[in-house]
């Protein structure tokens, strides 16, 4: 395998500000092939499918390479990709589909490590339904989503469990197969949203044993676009359409309105980028990405733990959670400074990084609010150790 961070680099125009980006949590920097795609394709004739005149079998092509560029991605069939302004949009479209079915009583199985997107819409559906919402707690001291616990949350009356397959707050991904076990016992459909999880790992939608995946390509540098992938396409025919077309079919019966064809053609082009992190990554696109994403977690894994270390060997600096399997996304305190201010201190450095109240989510459930809320930073794939190492000197300053 050959990762070579300082060409991955090179494809990004935006490093060139002079900033430390440790922002990725919120999106990755746009690699130029990204840019170039949306900008060419922005300026040729595109125009609505369902025509005979090469502009609109163009957005047609468009459409359909975007399918099977997500399916590469996530190991399934393009049939079953639905496509969308953002994950949260799709899985909001989602819930209201699914829920049509929901009565008094019925339960969904949310956790405290996902992200609001794959949280909000099934409380909404509960709610409109009377069913209920059951939590799964997370391990206080190693941020860990400990799996038995599904074995009492997912009873007979069990319609759903949404589940996180990493954290973008503390980096956690939890044990899919394990969770999705329990759900299988009961008929319960497993949503995974894999936003954070996608530019890190190879994800397989059979090894997850999920029924459906939800990516947001802006996690991996793409653009502003998103992807539910059902395991099974048929599943899609039976749920009610939102489409403005009466007679929609397959994936077309969750997306509404016309595509923004310029960004599916991006899309394209981040999966491609993808798919050549590593230079040696040859054959078919699915097997380019599977060696890719291979390449990518083993140096990641390096990086993140040269970090964490230098962290912990500062006496003021306390990293929250241990989990044994993480992406690179990791949240700290600093003790006797808000994260307001430490976060301003590091930018005053160059650094990018985020401050969380934790007031919502998983910093809420771990009292970090109490001492004065948690830093985030998150490693990109452009990401290299002198960048790691001014991190930990600024932080170092804070003591």
């Amino acid at each position: 395998m050959a990762f070579d961070v300082a060409r991955v680099r090179g494809l990004f125009p935006a490093l060139g500000d002079g900033w430390v980006h440790l922002d990725a949590p919120a999106g990755m920097q746009v690699p130029e092939q990204v840019a170039t795609a949306v900008s060419t394709a922005l300026r040729a004739p595109v125009s609505g499918p369902g025509g005979i005149f090469p502009a609109s079998q163009r957005a047609e092509a468009i459409v359909d390479a975007a399918r099977r560029a997500v399916a590469d991605l996530v190991g399934a069939d393009p049939a079953g990709v639905v496509l969308g302004p953002s994950s949260a949009v799709l899985l909001q479209r989602l819930s209201d589909a699914l829920s049509d079915t929901w009565f008094l009583g019925d339960e969904v199985v949310v956790s405290r490590l996902d992200h609001p997107a794959n949280i909000a819409p099934w409380q909404r559906a509960a709610q409109r339904t009377g069913s209920v919402v059951r939590w799964a707690e997370v391990d206080i001291e190693t941020c860990e989503l400990p799996a038995w616990q599904y074995d009492e949350l997912i009873t007979p009356r069990c319609k759903l469990v949404a589940v996180t397959a990493a954290s973008g707050s503390v980096g956690t991904r939890p044990d899919l197969r394990k969770i999705a076990e329990a759900a299988r016992r009961t008929d319960a459909l497993v949503v995974v949203d894999a936003s954070s999880a996608a530019p890190f790992v190879p994800l397989d939608v059979t090894s997850m044993d999920a029924d459906v995946v939800a990516v947001s390509a802006n996690n991996w540098g793409g653009p502003p676009v998103g992807a539910l992938v059902f395991r099974d396409p048929s599943m899609l025919d039976l749920l009610p359409s939102v489409a403005v077309e009466p007679g929609a079919r397959g994936p077309e019966r969750l997306e509404l309105g016309p595509h923004a064809y310029p960004l599916l053609a991006g899309l394209v082009a981040s999966v491609e980028y993808l798919a050549g992190l590593d230079d040696a990554a040859v054959g078919p696109r699915r097997e380019r990405l599977l060696t890719s994403l291979r390449s990518v977690k083993a140096y990641q894994a390096g990086l993140l733990a040269n970090l964490i270390n230098e962290l912990r060997s500062l006496r003021h600096v306390m990293v929250i959670g241990d989990a044994m399997r993480r992406v690179p996304a990791l949240a700290f305190t600093v003790a006797g400074v808000k994260a307001t201010d430490g976060v301003e201190h590091l930018s005053e450095r160059g650094v990018c990084a985020f401050a969380d109240s934790g007031q919502h989510g998983v910093f809420s459930v771990l009292g970090v609010g109490e001492v004065g809320g948690a830093i985030r930073v998150g490693l990109a794939h452009y990401t290299n150790a002198v960048e790691v190492d001014e991190l930990v000197r600024a932080v170092a300053e804070l003591g």
